[in-house]
């Protein structure tokens, strides 16, 4: 499985609980009516906490089918589909709206049809794999995927998956230029790499702490100063609620940390933050080609050949208060969370080598190194 191809699979959803913060409201923040279209997947309900917890009004709009009776109860929530039912939105108002789930530009139009003249802005939550070239990083002004489909309002999301993900990228690119083109000059489009924390399904960064809590020897991809770049899910929810509140417009990359880390740093922080006996066997990217272990998919969060994805610039998100907790407190609260699912669950990570695959390669390893 492809850097791409992995990333676009890393589509938000989430299952049911997640930690308490202490958060309190402020009380220089104004109060705002503020509808999310989603709310209960991944970020989502994140987001609504923070938001809460800072005096604003929430409503969620969604099929109301994906963890129902979590949301706190102050939570306004319109039932409804992207897909053509849309009526629950019709004729109410809103300060701002945040779009979470939507990758067909179809769905910010029916939206847009919907609440032109009853928000005030538009805040929609992209994706870097909307950029057509990350071999040496990228800032918001880099070239954009193109779409070369035959009509991209008739695109549909089983349609994007029997693709094989590859229309992902320029789906997301068009919808952004739909934003644009219906809240000119009111709209925020915030692009995440790899979102990771509690509640993230994928476990594209969760196999790393599930796997060093185990401990004993760890294979661990390329060089430890390959870069790495994710954001945990909470830090990325609170801080586009702030970027709502200021109120914040145009384009952001959103990924972290604020300085480069390499996988060596990340692994020793999760294995200092866990108390683990882990070591680390360091396998050159050559030997994990021939051994057909892929970045991304069986080594997550490592970017093998494509690290200038790694090297995105979060410059201006940082200038607008982007902050990130420590990767500590992501290690731990991610290893919490996944132990709460059913066994089932944990016996099935979706993301990272098996543990007998990981133990041939390792023996192949050591055989080859001598």
């Amino acid at each position: 499985m492809t850097r791409r191809k992995f990333i676009q699979l890393s589509a938000a959803v989430g299952t049911a609980g997640f930690k308490a913060n202490d958060l309190f409201a402020e009380s220089s923040v104004k109060p705002l009516r503020i509808l999310i279209l989603g709310g209960t997947g991944f970020t989502g309900p994140f987001q609504v906490k923070y938001a809460l917890s800072r005096g604003h009004k929430i409503t969620v709009f969604n099929r109301g089918k994906s963890h129902p009776g979590e949301l706190p109860k102050e939570v306004e929530q319109l039932i409804g589909d992207r897909n053509g039912q849309l009526e629950a939105l019709k004729g109410k108002q809103w300060d701002v709206c945040v779009d979470n789930p939507t990758t067909l530009p179809a769905w910010v139009r029916d939206a847009a049809q919907m609440l032109k003249g009853n928000i005030d802005r538009y805040v929609f939550i992209s994706t870097i794999s909307v950029y057509a070239d990350t071999s040496k990083g990228v800032d918001e002004k880099a070239p954009l995927a193109k779409y070369e489909g035959a009509d991209p309002y008739k695109e549909t999301l089983e349609a994007m998956k029997a693709s094989g993900y590859k229309t992902y990228g320029p789906l997301k690119a068009l919808s952004e230029q739909e934003t644009e083109k219906w809240f000119p000059q009111k709209s925020l489009i915030i692009r995440p790499g790899l979102i990771v924390g509690p509640r993230d399904e994928t476990d594209r960064f969760t196999y790393w702490p599930v796997r060093i809590d185990r401990g004993g020897e760890v294979l661990a991809p390329g060089n430890p100063s390959d870069p790495v770049q994710f954001i945990d899910g909470r830090d990325l929810a609170e801080w586009t609620i702030r970027m709502v509140e200021k109120p914040e417009t145009g384009i952001c990359n959103a990924t972290g940390p604020a300085k480069e880390l390499g996988i060596g740093g990340m692994l020793d922080g999760i294995k200092a933050a866990l108390d683990s006996n882990a070591t680390f066997a360091w396998a050159s990217a050559d030997f994990l080609k021939q051994q057909k272990v892929e970045a991304w998919s069986d080594m997550p969060v490592w970017a093998g050949d494509e690290l200038g994805m790694a090297r995105t610039n979060i410059s201006r998100a940082l200038a607008k208060g982007l902050t990130f907790r420590p990767l500590a407190d992501t290690a731990r609260d991610t290893v919490a969370w996944f132990k709460a699912q059913k066994p089932e669950r944990q016996a099935n990570l979706r993301a990272g080598l098996a543990a007998e695959r990981e133990k041939e390669v390792l023996a192949a390893w050591h055989e080859k190194s001598g």
